[in-house]
């Protein structure tokens, strides 16, 4: 019998402070990360082995009492006495995001966290580095043996039933501290790389939304703009702290004046578009913006959401296109959803329908404003180009064919004033998965009032509306970062038992 490699072997440990918690993390992850490649390499070479294991980092609270932290916290602590603990990936990643949360445990219960290797193991895959491509090198009968030898991805780790408030529990066992066990987001974050055509390290915490590629057009245009124009230490502007923008394939234009990075180089443009493409206007405290076409249907828009969930990102906003449902309204009209009709359905297993979706006050604020900054427009003159109400999301792209005593019946019952395909799901999923959600549309046509879509029209129409609905979005971005993130995560997401990770 081949011998059993065996990984580092740490114990687990209690700490203070939030630095040496997150230190220790980072030493136990990059031990059995080196490991697992170590081993592979091996493997890949013809090695004739045992059973290899690694297994995540963990960490675990543990607290006696019923005394609550300060009320108005929405994250930061646990929901009463036991023990709590969840597994972790990708310090390097994460590090920042770690720290916090444990810092904030570590005041609010003035309890130490318990740092050591957990029994989740570590799949073979989600050990490779981004440009490790070693599988290639295995033939079929190698490949086959790769599973007797090392773990993979095992779906019954990777399910959502902490999110979805669907997690049943024994009695003694811990309650998770995160939405996310160390295996979702490891799986969460090669799926990003495979649909958005980027790298997860140049997600920022800000996320726009799109459902057509002209937007995308003009955030390329505006990204390679702002990237040629030096900081002026004379007059400090908001975008000064954007450091590069990033385009699929890995492709950097850093700052004028910026030097490149070490990996900057291995960038290439794709020889096409991935399926959601996404571009990263980036700032060194990761509070920059990334924008992703997700192309039109709410399958995309769940698709995409799952994933970039597990970022953890501050907000995430969807710009787009809409049917406007009212006569009164005009092409190029905005429309501020406060409420959805969720006619998508790919979210109807996880989030019942029953389940109202709320307006987040700060997102809702921020967009009015922007929409004000940017057209110049206040108070009741602001209503000539902007309506507040209900969205009505649809999976069916050609609803306007169905027999008029359906949908029209059931769009006119809800008060609806706009129709699109996504902004329902990417609001739903971020009541899911407590982020911070808001969405503002562009009224691009009437089709029960006669007024649909004709190529000239709309050629012309977004061309002029483009431009400045993307403004609108930048500017309420802006407004979101300057407020102060302790004041975004809304008590509005929380559950009875809510998780302590933001």
């Amino acid at each position: 019998m081949p011998d059993r490699l065996t990984a580092p072997y740490f114990q687990t440990d209690r700490f203070d402070e939030a630095g040496a918690a997150l230190a220790r993390v980072r030493e136990i992850y990059a031990a059995n990360q080196a490991f697992l490649r170590q081993a592979l390499q091996r493997f890949v070479a013809g090695e004739d082995m045992g059973r290899v294991r690694a297994c995540y980092p963990i960490v675990r609270v543990q607290t006696e009492t019923v005394r609550r932290p300060d009320s108005r916290l929405s994250y930061g602590f646990v929901a009463g006495p036991g023990a709590y603990e969840t597994t972790l990936t990708r310090p390097d990643l994460f590090g920042d995001y770690y720290l916090e949360q444990f810092r904030l445990l570590l005041k609010n219960h003035k309890v130490p966290l318990e740092i050591g290797v957990s029994e989740q193991p570590i799949p073979v895959h989600f050990s490779l580095a981004e440009h490790d491509h070693v599988e290639g090198h295995l033939t079929p009968e190698r490949r086959l043996l790769l599973r007797d030898v090392f773990d993979l991805p095992d779906l019954a780790a990777m399910d959502d039933g902490i999110a979805n408030g669907t997690l049943e529990f024994a009695y003694g066992e811990p309650h998770p501290l995160s939405l996310f066990t160390a295996p979702r987001v490891d799986y969460s974050l090669h799926r990003l790389r495979h649909y958005t055509g980027t790298s997860t390290d140049h997600f920022q915490n800000f996320v726009l939304f799109t459902n057509y590629q002209f937007y995308i057009d003009e955030f390329v245009r505006m990204g390679h703009a702002l990237m040629a124009r030096p900081v002026d230490a004379a007059q400090p502007r908001d975008d000064d702290d954007v450091i590069a923008f990033v385009e699929p394939g890995n492709v950097i234009t850093r700052r004028v004046g910026a030097p490149t990075e070490p990996g900057d180089e291995l960038g290439a443009p794709p020889p096409r578009l991935p399926q959601m493409p996404a571009y990263h206007l980036i700032r060194r405290d990761r509070t920059g913006i990334t924008m992703v076409n997700i192309g039109v249907g709410p399958s995309n828009a769940k698709t995409i959401t799952d994933h970039i969930a597990v970022l953890r990102p501050y907000a995430w906003i969807m710009l787009g296109h809409c049917a406007g449902l009212r006569n009164a309204q005009q092409l190029g009209d905005y429309v501020l959803a406060h409420g959805y009709v969720r006619e998508d359905h790919v979210l109807d297993e996880e989030l019942p329908l029953w389940v109202p979706i709320p307006p987040l006050a700060e997102i809702q604020r921020a967009l009015e404003t922007a929409v004000a900054d940017v057209t110049r427009l206040e108070g009741y003159e602001l209503k000539r180009i902007m309506r507040t109400g209900t969205v009505a999301s649809t999976d069916n792209r050609n609803w306007e064919l169905l027999p008029h005593g359906g949908p029209e019946r059931r769009f006119s019952q809800s008060r609806a004033i706009a129709l699109d395909m996504e902004s329902a799901t990417i609001a739903a999923n971020g009541f899911r998965f407590r982020v911070p959600y808001g969405t503002l549309l562009c009224v691009s046509d009437k089709p029960l009032h006669g007024e649909i879509k004709l190529p000239g029209m709309a050629n012309q129409f977004y061309r002029e509306r483009v431009d400045q609905h993307l403004r609108i979005g930048l500017r309420a971005v802006e407004l979101l970062r300057a407020q102060g993130l302790d004041r975004l995560h809304s008590r509005k997401l929380r559950s009875f038992a809510e998780v302590a990770f933001q």
